[in-house]
């Protein structure tokens, strides 16, 4: 069942990667037109206001993926001289302090975004840029992120609880250099 849940989740965090990988794109296409044109003596502006809206709500949506994908950095100076059993309950506690934190980001930055809901607050840009739309962008990839912690402690405390140590380890365990991916 962990498997399933796991598979479930990366399934979903490849298609925020790639949707967030379209967006960068497009982002950077519209940043070497607006070169282009500076060239020229025209341009479009707001390449730099777009740019960090798209940075902003790409890293929040990446940091899901990267915590699936195990790719966060952990200090493990403990951790590589403890035996088995112990190394879990040491991933566990890990991953419970970064739940935490997800889930202190994703509440603490939703007034941001409801004070732009409930004032329609723009931009201070010649764009004007409606701020509901790029903080919902980034509260959700916050969310998100809380989401996969949280469902990362459930099926870690799932395994451990039907005494399948090894499932636990690969699910919130550090990912050997054999497994990370470039």
């Amino acid at each position: 069942m962990e498997q399933a849940v796991l598979a479930a989740l990366r399934r979903a965090n490849r298609l925020a990667a790639l949707i967030c990988g379209v967006a960068l794109a497009g982002c950077a296409g519209f940043i070497l037109v607006e070169i282009v044109l500076r060239q020229t003596g025209g341009g479009l502006g707001g390449t730099d206001e777009i740019g960090g809206y798209v940075m902003a709500a790409t890293t929040a949506w990446g940091f899901g993926y990267a915590l699936l994908e195990r790719a966060h950095v952990r200090i493990d100076l403990l951790r590589g001289a403890m035996p088995s059993p112990a190394r879990v309950l040491f991933d566990l506690a890990a991953v419970l302090a970064l739940a935490f934190v997800a889930a202190v980001l994703a509440v603490q930055s939703w007034p941001v975004l409801a004070r732009s809901l409930e004032h329609g607050s723009r931009a201070n840009t010649p764009l004007e840029t409606p701020l509901v739309i790029p903080q919902a962008l980034w509260w959700s990839g916050l969310v998100w992120f809380a989401v996969m912690a949280a469902a990362l402690v459930m099926v870690a405390c799932l395994a451990l609880l039907r005494g399948r140590r090894a499932s636990a380890q690969a699910a919130i365990g550090v990912a050997a250099e054999s497994e990370q991916t470039p």
